[in-house]
């Protein structure tokens, strides 16, 4: 595989501010000066995690995926972020993928988080996506999807891997950053893939601070860039296929994964 040159921005976010949010990141998206081949935004780059998606849910032609949709242009970057969506069935926090010729692929939260209202007015998803780049597979998840194993388990079959990096959007509060950190490690380890997790940073509404801890794992486990806690940035790397897949070849981990199904 070519190498894949790839950028997340860890941002602060204004408290259900929608303006605010695109303003900043114009802000943030101005800093990429190199071509890159993806670019990963925070969970609910637009609010923050607003549980209030009959003020801000917005539909598929809304102002917030027509953003990502031109940043990917103007850049010819893949953009992926994730907001209130919705749709004739009720509320989803989806994932939206935007591709420079305008292609759009969603992913609509599966695990939605029980200690807030989330699990109540928000509806989960049951469909994974693999979103193709180049000759790279991406599994783009939701935050708390982090926490579930099974669901972003890698497959390998008749010598092929699913997919090359798992993707993790989040707004992760800092309580909990250890988990985060030691579970980006576990997953790409485990599923032997890149990990990138982008989480956001400050305070939300609620009064809860997030760290960020943003980073990029590889598939050993190793640290490949993060942004500093506390702190807005633009990291951006250069994955090496060539790497990822001597990796593989010489710790054939997936040729021993045990096969299994999942029940939605």
């Amino acid at each position: 595989m070519q190498d894949l040159n790839v950028a997340f921005i860890q941002s602060g976010l204004s408290w259900e501010n929608k303006e605010q949010n695109l303003k900043r990141f114009d802000k943030h998206f101005a800093k990429i000066k190199e071509q890159v081949d993806l670019i990963v935004l925070p969970e609910m780059f637009n609010t923050g995690f607003s549980i209030n998606p009959e003020a801000f849910a917005e539909e598929m032609d809304g102002e917030g995926v027509a953003y990502i949709l031109k940043k990917s242009k103007d850049l010819n970057s893949v953009v992926i972020g994730s907001l209130l969506i919705r749709t004739s069935e009720g509320f989803v926090n989806r994932l939206i993928t935007a591709h420079p010729d305008g292609e759009l692929e969603t992913y609509d939260k599966r695990h939605l988080f029980r200690l807030s209202e989330e699990y109540k007015i928000i509806n989960g998803g049951d469909k994974r996506l693999i979103v193709k780049i180049k000759d790279w597979k991406i599994r783009p998840l939701v935050c708390y999807d982090l926490r579930f194993p099974v669901w972003s388990k890698n497959t390998y079959t008749q010598g092929r891997y699913e997919y090359d990096v798992l993707v993790y959007v989040a707004n992760w509060p800092a309580l909990r950053s250890d988990v985060w950190k030691s579970l980006l490690v576990a997953r790409s380890i485990e599923n032997q893939v890149y990990c990138i997790g982008v989480n956001r940073v400050g305070e939300d509404g609620f009064g809860t601070y997030h760290s960020g801890d943003s980073k990029i794992v590889d598939a050993r486990g190793k640290i490949i860039t993060a942004a500093s806690p506390g702190k807005e940035a633009v990291k951006l790397a250069r994955l090496s296929g060539q790497d990822l897949e001597l990796f593989r070849e010489s710790f054939t981990l997936g040729m021993d994964w045990d096969r299994f199904s999942i029940e939605l």
